[in-house]
């Protein structure tokens, strides 16, 4: 086991994967911006180094400066968290020839399953269900041509890249060009690749992930599916596991879908295999999109059905210990659900509503988690993701379970000047006859805001 970890994140994950360390008596370093010198992480971290100004660009996302932090705090390890670096197969490589373990998937794994592209032609080679489209990074003619094959709606995607960001949808022959073009630079601004392709877009979907353990030894086990269907703009707004009103047996043929897949790449770590379910007909169908080679933000709604610490199985892995648990000794228990909250403003686009938090009461009770790095004082800061917090609420049945999350964002407060947050917002999703019957679908959330 190793004894330092360099923690290369912020905010809540930070947070939670200090938390992690503590319980697993492994000392943990904070590498930080000057932004977040005085965050909860910093004040719980064993030890701290800043690692460059506030613009993500010279500080989290600067490869180089992590990982000279590492070496100089004596880490053996470097957890990236989700986001910035956490799927960047070159700072993967170059923790292994610094000898320092990158907690993740091996870079030629992260390499290969990073790009959707090549990702797509490995799991169509091991059986796994494609929606129809490229299975090569495409030019705007070859997109026409294969529009001509496959038919519009096309979805335009990014190759590179993840967090459904770096894509469009593409609604007709005149829409194409534009829509191509505008997804090949959002690409190439975001990800530094302006590769994209495409595939049939979809129109009534769920989104359906299944979360994977594998270890250095050959063993993989699944962990059950979330449900991330509420969405919007591609964005994941409430996730819940296990995935509710689905048939048991596609949701058995997606599980294994998931473990082939994972197999197949030679995965190690904690993974999540996404997938889309058409909604048409007896919902039998379903289709892989791709793989995040991370840890999950959603992560704890798993955590809490099956009873099993993510982060900590993680690091075990990493450290090159075989997985402790089989897949019969993964029992889902009840349902949990997962709200995150933004300081976003819903009624003027979701606008981010950076700024200082002067008041802050979060829910508690009964089955209640809430991942947060927040507090009275703290600042919200623009340079970053606008999350405040996760809330999390766990019942023995999907109804209670709704009834709980509804109350605990009933007892959501947080305000600042300027600051507005998506508390309010996600109650209203709660509360829908949709998401309450469970007929929701990705397109849900964009057709409310677009009325």
């Amino acid at each position: 086991m190793f004894d330092t970890i360099l923690i290369a994140n912020r905010g809540e994950i930070a947070l939670r994967e200090i938390r992690a360390c503590k319980e697993l008596g492994i000392r943990s370093v904070l590498a930080h911006s000057s932004r977040d010198a005085d965050t909860l992480p910093a004040r719980l971290a064993d030890e701290t180094v800043c690692i460059g100004p506030p613009p993500a660009r010279q500080s989290y996302l600067n490869a180089a400066v992590i990982l000279q932090a590492a070496l100089n705090t004596g880490a053996q390890a470097v957890h990236p968290g989700y986001g910035f670096l956490s799927e960047d197969a070159d700072f993967a490589d170059a923790c292994r020839a610094a000898g320092i373990t990158l907690i993740g998937p091996p870079p030629e794994v992260m390499a290969e399953l990073g790009s959707k592209v090549s990702a797509r032609r490995l799991m169509s080679r091991n059986g796994l269900p494609l929606l129809p489209g490229a299975t090569e990074p495409l030019d705007l003619p070859a997109a026409l041509d294969l529009a001509e094959r496959v038919g519009f709606p096309l979805l335009i995607k990014a190759a590179a890249g993840g967090g459904g960001r770096g894509m469009g949808v593409a609604w007709d022959a005149g829409t194409l060009a534009e829509v191509f073009r505008t997804t090949q630079a959002t690409a190439a601004t975001l990800f530094g690749d302006a590769r994209v392709y495409a595939e049939r877009y979809l129109r009534r979907a769920r989104h359906v992930e299944v979360q994977i353990l594998a270890d250095q030894h050959g063993n993989v086990v699944h962990l059950g599916e979330r449900d991330c269907s509420m969405q919007r703009r591609h964005q994941k707004l409430i996730e819940e596991s296990p995935a509710p009103a689905l048939p048991a047996g596609l949701v058995a043929r997606i599980r294994e879908a998931a473990v082939t897949g994972a197999r197949a790449a030679g995965y190690q770590g904690a993974g999540t295999f996404e997938f889309l379910v058409e909604c048409a007909g007896d919902l039998d169908e379903f289709y892989f999109m791709e793989v995040n080679c991370r840890i999950q933000v959603e992560h704890p709604v798993t955590e809490m059905v099956t009873g099993i610490d993510l982060v900590a199985e993680q690091v075990r892995i990493a450290a090159g210990e075989p997985l402790r648990l089989r897949q019969q000794d993964v029992v889902l228990n009840g349902t949990a659900i997962e709200c995150r909250i933004n300081a976003e403003d819903p009624r003027r686009g979701f606008a981010p509503t950076p700024g200082t938090i002067t008041e802050l009461s979060l829910p508690a009770g009964p089955f209640v988690r809430v991942d947060t790095h927040a507090f009275p004082g703290c600042k919200i800061a623009p340079e970053y993701d606008s999350m405040i917090a996760k809330i999390i609420a766990w019942a023995p049945d999907r109804d209670t379970a709704i009834a709980r999350m509804r109350r605990a964002l009933g007892e959501t407060t947080v305000r600042g000047a300027g600051m507005h947050t998506t508390a309010g917002f996600l109650a209203d999703l709660i509360d829908s006859p949709e998401f309450r019957a469970a007929t929701h679908t990705t397109s849900h959330v964009d057709t409310l805001t677009t009325r």
